[in-house]
C-alpha cells in the first residue's frame, strides 16, 4: 500500500510559506505524493452536489502550485485530484507536464483527471459541457501522441483537435509517457479508466455496492480493450485517522494507494496529524 496527502488549497489557502512547510514535513514522514484539486472559475449559484459552493474559495492553480512545491522538496511526487481536463487544450497541457516532470527530476507523475461538474465553467471556457467526456477521451490520447512522438511529428485528426506535423519538446524524463490516472464517481468515469488511464481515483460520496461494481468496470473495460487490468492502479480516499483495520480492509478490494487529508486547518495540527499517521503505518509504507 502507498501513502499520499492532499493539501486543499480552498480550506488551507495559496500562502507560499504554508504550502512549502506542508509539502516539506508530508516528505520527511515518507508520504509518497501530495495532491492538489483544481477549479479554473467559481459563480455565484454554484453547488458541490447539493452544498453551495462559496465562490471566493482560492483555488489555486494546482500545476503551478505543484512546481512551486518541486522547487522545495526532493523526492515526494507530484499528483492532481482532480485536473479538469475538458478545460486546458491538450497541446498546451503536454508541454506543461512535460516541463514539471523534467524540472522536478521525473516527479510529475500522479496526474489525475477528470470532468468537472460545474457547468458554469465549461461556458466561461468556451467547452459544450455536454460533450467535455468525448473531448476528455480526445485530449487524454492527444497529450500521449504528443509525448511519444519525434521532431518528424505527429498528426491528429479528432472531434476536438486536430493538426498535422507537431513536435512537442521538452519529453517527460526517462519515460515515453506520463501515467494518466482517472478521477471521478460515475460509471463513465470507471469505463475511461479502464479503457484509457494508468489507475483509478473515485470520488468518496459513494456506496460499497456502487464502488465494487465501478472497480469491476474498470477492469473489465480494460480487458475489453486490450490493456492489462492487473497493470491499473486504485487510488482511494481515506481518512488522517484510519485504522489498520480500514486500510486492511481497502487493500483486499484492490486499492493500491490511499489519499488522507488533515482534518483541522490549523497548520501545526495538520503536521502533527500527518506524524501521526506516519509512525502509524511506518511498518506499511516500507513494505511497498
Amino acid at each position: 500500500m502507498k501513502f499520499a496527502t492532499s493539501y486543499s488549497t480552498p480550506f488551507y489557502g495559496v500562502d507560499p510559506d504554508r504550502i512549502v512547510r506542508f509539502a516539506q514535513h508530508a516528505e520527511e514522514c515518507g508520504f509518497e505524493a501530495i495532491y492538489l484539486p483544481e477549479h479554473v472559475v467559481l459563480y455565484p449559484g454554484a453547488t458541490f452536489g447539493a452544498m453551495p459552493v462559496p465562490p471566493s474559495l482560492p483555488y489555486g492553480d494546482p500545476l503551478d502550485c505543484l512546481n512551486f512545491v518541486a522547487a522545495h522538496t526532493r523526492q515526494i511526487l507530484l499528483g492532481t485530484g482532480v485536473l479538469l481536463l475538458p478545460y486546458h487544450h491538450p497541446v498546451l497541457l503536454a508541454k506543461r507536464l512535460a516541463t514539471i516532470d523534467v524540472l522536478s527530476k521525473g516527479r510529475m507523475r500522479l496526474l489525475t483527471v477528470g470532468l468537472g461538474t460545474l457547468s458554469g465553467q465549461a461556458r466561461a471556457l468556451g467547452v459544450d459541457f455536454a460533450s467535455r467526456g468525448r473531448r476528455a477521451d480526445e485530449a487524454i490520447d492527444v497529450l500521449r501522441l504528443l509525448w511519444e512522438g519525434d521532431d518528424t511529428g505527429v498528426g491528429f485528426h479528432g472531434e476536438f483537435f486536430d493538426f498535422d506535423e507537431l513536435s512537442s519538446y521538452p519529453k517527460p524524463l526517462g519515460v515515453t509517457r506520463l501515467p494518466i490516472h482517472v478521477g471521478g464517481s460515475s460509471r463513465p468515469a470507471a469505463r475511461r479508466a479502464g479503457a484509457r488511464g494508468d489507475g483509478y481515483f473515485p470520488g468518496g460520496a459513494l456506496t460499497a455496492e456502487e464502488r465494487a461494481v465501478q472497480w469491476d468496470l474498470v477492469r473489465s473495460s480494460a480487458v475489453s480493450a486490450g490493456r492489462d487490468p492487473q497493470a491499473l492502479e486504485y487510488t482511494r480516499w481515506g481518512s488522517v485517522d484510519m485504522p489498520l483495520e480500514a486500510v486492511e480492509a481497502l487493500a483486499a478490494q484492490g486499492v493500491t494507494r490511499i489519499v488522507v487529508s488533515p482534518a483541522s486547518a490549523d497548520p501545526q495540527e495538520q503536521r502533527d496529524q500527518l506524524s501521526a499517521f506516519a509512525q502509524r503505518f511506518e511498518a506499511l509504507r516500507s513494505q511497498a
